[in-house]
């Protein structure tokens, strides 16, 4: 039997475990590194590479990504001062989303960003206002989000092509001129698409970036704006599950080369930006929980952990049909062979908090720590955390065989902290810290 651990660029499991509690999100710098470098290769340089940060908007990922060249998409006020803080210069940042505030577009205009990219016309109206009482010198960059009139295939959630809030309608856009004509504060430099989001395979991604291509010429050429910046999205999938495999970067690299070459060499001092956030994050990161009680129930075995869906929606498989699990390991023994299937569970007060349904493992006692791999994107940031107040885990990135804690873990105090006791009453007798009941 190998009784071999786990570990994270030399550090055994157990050591982070014991230092940091958990459960624990783990992100290691050298498969961040990697993943980045890899893709960089491909890709024609001509290329930017933007991370979005809603896939994991730590600030310490957020600035590893930065230093190694990327930029930053964000969609949130805090996104968006999250970027700046970590270090990403306010050229390489794009701002995006369907409901963005006023508050949101005047911190990108004092921010002086690369563009806010509009979702619709309404907004290249409010931006136009807003610039214009804010006195700006010159005009306040944008790009148009356009949902193409084509659809794409491949996509395990589509984002364009369809009936969508994002972006404003191709044929909407082609009747725009007159509204584009009459805005005096920002500038339209270029066209944004996005398809949509999990592609694997890479034929898919190079039909989207040939065909949005080709749409931003034909669009700039009928309105007669510039093409400085096109974002042609990305969405590149990692393989979660069984029969899924992980996209050829070289043939996507191929693919997206041969694509963008005739429209580089017609718009030489056009920028061209991929936007990725799963893709760059999901496979450095590691959701590491301990098993508590291990059970039977009529013949089925359980592991009931530390954390579950309330950290890791993800892994419940939204937008899916058919539950699927993640990988998930044993890391006390990874290389022992599985001695029976498992369902491995959190401790929430619902038949939902089901992490990974049936996976064979080693034989699994209290106290082993299970680890959920490739879950660095769509953890914590798309979780319901504060159900059952158990609140969010701690985070650690590993960097040259060191542990750093990077999020501190959700203490009682800290989910009570922005609460209000008061008392309804009047009475004196409502809410009394001192009464029946208090610790």
């Amino acid at each position: 039997m190998n009784t071999a651990e786990a570990r994270f660029q030399g550090l055994p499991v157990t050591t982070l475990a014991e230092e940091f509690g958990t459960p624990l999100f783990v992100y290691d710098t050298e498969v961040l590194e990697g993943t980045y470098r890899r893709l960089r290769t491909v890709l024609p340089e001509t290329v930017d590479v933007f991370y979005s940060l809603k896939a994991n908007p730590n600030i310490s990922v957020c600035a590893f990504l930065g230093a190694q060249g990327a930029g930053a998409e964000v969609s949130s006020h805090t996104e968006l001062v999250t970027a700046l803080r970590a270090g990403v210069a306010p050229r390489d940042i794009i701002f995006l989303g369907p409901g963005k505030d006023a508050r949101e577009l005047a911190a990108c205009v004092d921010a002086g960003i690369h563009a806010v990219v509009c979702e619709s016309l309404e907004e290249l109206r409010q931006l136009d206002d807003m610039v214009a009482r804010s006195g700006a010198s010159a005009p306040f960059p944008v790009l148009l989000r356009v949902n193409p009139s084509f659809g794409s295939t491949g996509s395990g959630l589509a984002m364009g092509g369809k009936p969508r809030q994002f972006g404003i309608d191709e044929e909407e856009v082609r009747r725009a001129k007159d509204t584009l004509a009459e805005l005096r504060h920002v500038r339209v430099k270029g066209v944004h698409a996005y398809m949509g989001t999990r592609f694997l395979k890479h034929e898919d991604v190079v039909r989207n970036t040939a065909g949005i291509l080709s749409m931003a010429e034909d669009l700039a050429g009928h309105l007669g704006i510039p093409l400085e910046t096109v974002d042609f999205g990305g969405g590149l999938g990692v393989a979660y599950f069984e029969n899924e495999d992980d996209l050829d970067l070289d043939a996507l690299g191929a693919g997206v080369r041969e694509a963008v070459a005739p429209f580089a060499a017609r718009h030489p001092h056009c920028r061209l930006i991929m936007e990725l956030g799963r893709f760059l994050t999901a496979e450095a990161g590691t959701y590491v929980v301990r098993a508590r009680y291990v059970k039977q129930s009529r013949g089925e075995w359980f592991v009931v952990a530390d954390g579950g869906t309330n950290h890791h929606m993800a892994a419940v498989g939204i937008g899916s049909f058919v539950k699927r699990n993640f990988p998930v390991t044993h890391l006390g023994r990874p290389a022992d062979p599985a001695a029976r299937p498992y369902t491995l569970t959190g401790p929430l007060c619902t038949p939902n908090d089901v992490v990974a349904k049936r996976v064979p493992l080693p034989e699994v006692v209290p106290g082993d720590l299970l680890g959920v791999e490739r879950s660095g994107a769509y953890g914590p940031t798309a979780s319901p955390g504060l159900f059952l107040s158990h609140g969010f885990p701690a985070e650690v990135l590993v960097h040259r065989g060191r542990a750093r804690l990077i999020r501190e873990r959700d203490t009682t105090e800290d989910m009570l902290a922005r609460q209000r006791l008061v008392d309804l009453g009047g009475t004196g007798d409502f809410g009394d810290p001192g009464g029946e009941g208090a610790p």
